[in-house]
């Protein structure tokens, strides 16, 4: 345990990737496999599902403590973080108990024992352990066993940091990692295994990632060269036939094969070793529908016949990397299109049967568009918010399939953003270096003299940029409630959002899409800002257009 909280504090303690990637190999040489598997489940974002109420847990450290509840919970507004104001709360470290086990001997015996105790041994286990740590082991225990545990890694480093150590190439090491895995000492070293198969037959590939472009498209050279693409707006996934079986993977690596079963009976269609890439979209009578329809499946616990007709799917493949259990990412672009083409296009697949009654309605090839100058790819993407698409995408013929996010081959053109200028309402405290900073704000329009909220956002202000609002919001601070505060109207932002729906839980009425900050509007005073009725003439055109 100890060792882990020295990494975790090594990498808190720089921001140079040199310095993180040297500790990261120093403890994946050192530790041992049982433990480099459950650091290598925490460090790229995997989590035990949550194991202690949150609310329990604060009582208890409250009682602890010996606070009131109004007490604490100023201590948690000026720490911003609950975990950090537990640690530093509880009870000085008062017994020498075994600290030393190993980290997977803590995560088993002190974390994963914690779940279905009943309150009196849940007392005594959280009290026990808390006693035997420091504040620093404190504070990753509490963010272990609140599913709240980051540090300043990406994943990417963590494999970077394993293929120095194992000699193998990060692709590879990247490859092995997807999917689902238990962190055992098993795992591990199959993990870094120069001999290692990697035969799980639901493993998914590294998904291949766009970069926005930044110039025009233009200076990307001779058109003849790349191919284009609508970018869709759903879910990224892969679907997976081996086994006999079928998978279908996000993006994100969540197995979602249940939340789609139409998806998944269609792949079963597929011939013996197929793997295509697409996105998933809410999709009914040949048109795509807002990503807000899918939103709607997305977020339901069981799939009712009435969300399984109201919300129908469809998944748009542009991609195939294996065919015949052959692994096809090294081929040409090119190549690989008019495998997918010939697979699932009706009419073209004679040879594969099954398939052809999961082509029309779930299975579909994804078009390329058909342009013969750059001017005329503009006029496409003008196109694209009519369409219910967000762009388009911009791939080079003789590419081969990569993974993560590289440059140079593959592009995505997005339309600009839809935007509002509101006024900032409310204001809370941030997360782990900006705990003590106003970071996360609400944002209002003018509605009959009032201003009504309409969206929350934490990105896009500079460091200098997030001071001066913090101090802003200090001087004039109206009201607290618990750690948000009304703050008086006097800053209007530039809020940007990819796009915008009806919300009968929300009370403008109105909810919009990934919402970030574009720019401080220091030239417009508040009786400028939008109102909720320019808001929802936003929400008219988006149908007019749809």
């Amino acid at each position: 345990m100890k060792k882990f909280v020295d990494l975790y504090l090594a990498i808190d303690a720089t921001t140079k990737t040199s310095g993180k990637l040297a500790v990261l190999q120093d403890y994946f040489v050192s530790a041992s496999a049982e433990d480099c598997a459950w650091a290598i489940f925490f460090l790229t974002g995997r989590k035990i599902k949550r194991l202690v109420p949150t609310a329990y847990l604060r009582q208890l450290a409250t009682e602890l403590a010996g606070l009131t509840d109004w007490l604490f919970q100023e201590c948690y507004d000026s720490v911003g973080d609950l975990a950090e104001t537990m640690a530093l709360l509880a009870p000085e470290k008062a017994s020498t108990g075994d600290v030393d086990i190993t980290f997977s001997q803590f995560v088993e015996t002190k974390v994963l024992a914690l779940k279905d105790l009943d309150q009196s041994r849940l007392n005594q286990a959280l009290t026990e352990t808390w006693s035997m740590l420091d504040v620093d082991q404190k504070f990753v225990f509490n963010k272990l066993i609140t599913g709240g545990f980051r540090v300043g890694v990406s994943q990417q480093l963590v494999v970077n940091a394993l293929a120095q150590v194992s000699g193998l190439d990060s692709a590879a090491i990247t490859h092995r990692m997807m999917g689902e895995w238990q962190p055992t000492a098993a795992f591990y070293q199959s993990l870094i295994d120069k001999d290692a198969t990697d035969s799980h037959i639901s493993r998914p590939y590294p998904f291949y990632l766009a970069h926005p472009i930044a110039e025009e498209p233009a200076t990307l050279g001779e058109i003849s060269q790349w191919q284009f693409e609508w970018k869709w707006d759903g879910i990224r996934a892969q679907i997976i036939k081996r086994g006999g079986q079928v998978f279908i993977w996000s993006r994100g690596e969540e197995l979602i094969t249940e939340r789609f079963p139409e998806l998944a009976q269609a792949g079963a269609r597929l011939p013996e070793g197929t793997v295509i890439d697409g996105e998933i979209l809410a999709f009914a009578e040949g048109d795509v529908l807002p990503f807000a329809k899918l939103q709607m499946r997305i977020g339901r616990k069981t799939l009712s016949k009435k969300i399984l007709s109201d919300v129908p799917v469809a998944f748009m493949a542009f991609d195939l990397l294996e065919f015949q259990s052959e692994d096809l990412r090294s081929l040409a672009l090119e190549g690989r299109r008019a495998k997918l083409t010939e697979l699932l296009t009706p009419g073209a697949c004679d040879q594969y049967p099954s398939c052809r009654d999961a082509l029309s309605q779930y299975l579909r090839v994804s078009s390329e568009l058909v342009v013969s100058d750059w001017q005329g790819l503009g006029a496409m993407q003008n196109l694209s918010r009519s369409l219910k698409v967000e762009g388009v995408m911009i791939k080079r013929r003789d590419s081969v399939y990569g993974v993560g996010r590289k440059r140079g081959d593959w592009w995505k053109w997005k339309i600009d953003p839809l935007s509002i200028d509101a006024v900032l309402i409310n204001a809370q405290q941030g997360h782990g270096r900006r705990a003590t900073l106003y970071t996360d704000y609400t944002f209002g329009v003018w509605d009959q003299g009032k201003l009504v909220p309409i969206a929350k956002a934490y990105s896009g202000l500079t460091d200098e940029e997030i001071n001066k609002v913090d101090a802003y919001v200090r001087k004039n601070t109206l009201e607290k409630f618990g750690p948000v505060r009304t703050v008086k109207p006097g800053l209007v932002f530039e809020i940007a959002f990819e796009g915008i729906q009806h919300s009968p839980r929300h009370k403008s009425g109105v909810a919009v899409r990934f919402p970030r900050i574009a720019r401080i509007r220091e030239d417009k005073p508040i009786e400028e800002a939008d109102s909720l009725g320019q808001l929802k003439s936003l929400l008219d055109l988006a149908k007019e257009s749809g």
